[in-house]
């Protein structure tokens, strides 16, 4: 008989920090941390580790972690796995019941769309790693509550691992300044080619990174507080295992579903804050009126209708926000709310492959964005603009896009920083914007302490 999944409240705290530290050194631990709960979507934080089950994809797209699923493709595999827990859970509005929790990078789209890989792979990540997970600590900003879901033998695991003395955290500290992969000569170079592809009718939006790196040395736990307190968002999350860790402060959803209804948030549009009211009101202003950022926007909404409409049920796409202003602890952001229903033969999963990765990140049209990509971008993109989240029994899943995002890899620390490439965009203000969203996370990361942004 399959043991009964309980749901358990726990101790209210306003920050999940406080949980997790307990946690973070069992193995699987996860932590998706929604660090502005004011934010849009920032309203659950979830907690899980001990996984029954750990799914790797590798860079080739093969499946390790489970030998009764190797020759599976990687959504495949991820849906066996998850359909291995049982559906019969408590009726609850919270969010995850069981399911899984983890990452989807940018490079597994290589096994989903026709890329030749040329980029090189400098970060030696899974292309994916899921755990399957039977039992979450969930807190509630909303409502101020805090939950356990699990069985009573997990329980008792569980409260055990809370209730131990919770490890030390270390220092953290760069053994070198972040250098570039290219200088700004070498973007401005790969923004005049993505000029000419656009002007030959290859594309119209191509979104184009850079990526830095920096030794370091010490506890990565100790280094995503410090980017957690620079900026706090709605869709961050830390894995760590062995060398290698994801420090994730994305402000940006992908995917949420519930209910068959779903919901994707893109972002395209920045400016950065104003060093004073009046200042950061104007940038604001501006940013709303810009003609260009909407435009942008706009194409990136059509194309996510798109993807939404090969799995949804027809004529339920629609466009509830278009272009609304958000802002965030270094930046506005132009974002846009496109929701659609569910075919009834479709899952999450389904719908997580045909949109991935999110057209935010990748330009349109998105198959031909993202050769374009591969072509001129150094590296591989890893865990950069891929999702980090959770798709639970019921078939509720919510999904963050991987920007803002850190992730560790033998001893580095590499950052990227991109944005949308058209037609009438100046490269030196698009080499500015990519440095603009990611300076705050590298001065974080440089300078211990506090840190202090305008909210």
């Amino acid at each position: 008989m399959t043991p009964r999944l309980e749901i358990t409240p726990l101790p209210h705290r306003v920050d999940p920090l406080a949980y997790f530290t307990a946690l973070r050194h069992r193995p699987g631990a996860v932590l998706l941390d929604s660090g502005r709960p004011a934010a849009p979507g920032g309203r659950y934080d979830i907690l899980s580790s001990d996984p029954l089950c750990l799914l790797e994809i590798d860079a080739e797209g093969r499946v390790h972690g489970d030998p009764t699923l190797a020759g599976l493709s990687p959504f495949a595999a991820q849906q066996a796995l998850l359909d291995r827990l049982p559906t019969t859970v408590p009726d609850s509005e919270l969010p995850f019941l069981g399911g899984l929790i983890g990452y989807w990078s940018y490079d597994l789209a290589h096994h989903l769309e026709p890329v030749t890989r040329r980029a090189r792979r400098i970060v030696e990540l899974p292309s994916s790693r899921v755990g399957l997970h039977d039992w979450a600590l969930i807190q509630d900003h909303v409502r101020q509550e805090t939950w356990l879901v699990a069985t009573p033998e997990r329980r008792r695991q569980v409260s055990e691992w809370l209730a131990s003395p919770p490890p030390p955290t270390g220092d953290f500290h760069l053994t070198g300044a972040f250098e570039g992969e290219m200088d700004r000569d070498g973007y401005l170079r790969r923004f005049d080619a993505v000029q000419r592809y656009i002007r030959a009718g290859d594309c119209y939006q191509i979104n184009l990174a850079q990526r830095f790196s920096a030794p370091y040395e010490g506890d990565l736990w100790a280094a995503y507080q410090r980017l957690r307190r620079a900026t706090p968002t709605p869709f961050a999350g830390y894995m760590a295992w062995g060398d290698k860790a994801i420090l994730s402060l994305s402000p940006e959803r992908f995917l949420r579903s519930r209910d068959d209804w779903i919901e994707t948030r893109p972002i395209k549009g920045t400016r950065p804050r104003g060093a004073t009211p009046g200042a950061d009101r104007r940038l604001a202003m501006e940013l709303e009126t810009s003609l260009k950022d909407r435009a942008e926007n706009v194409m990136i909404v059509d194309l996510l209708r798109n993807d939404l409409g090969r799995v949804c049920r027809p004529g339920s796409v629609q466009v509830p926000q278009l272009c609304g202003l958000e802002s965030y602890a270094n930046v506005h952001h132009l974002v846009s709310v496109i929701i659609g229903e569910l075919a009834p033969d479709r899952r999450p999963l389904d719908l997580l492959a045909a949109a991935f990765p999110g057209g935010s990140i990748t330009g349109a049209p998105k198959v031909r964005a993202m050769q374009i990509i591969d072509e001129l971008e150094p590296c591989r993109r890893s865990v950069y603009c891929g999702s980090l989240g959770y798709v639970d029994v019921r078939g509720c899943m919510d999904t963050s896009i991987a920007i803002r995002t850190a992730v560790a890899d033998r001893g580095y620390l590499h950052l990227w920083g991109g944005g949308g490439l058209v037609a009438d965009s100046r490269g030196e203000d698009e080499y500015a914007e990519t440095l603009d969203k990611i300076r705050h996370l590298m001065h974080a990361l440089t300078t211990a302490g506090d840190q202090h942004y305008m909210e």
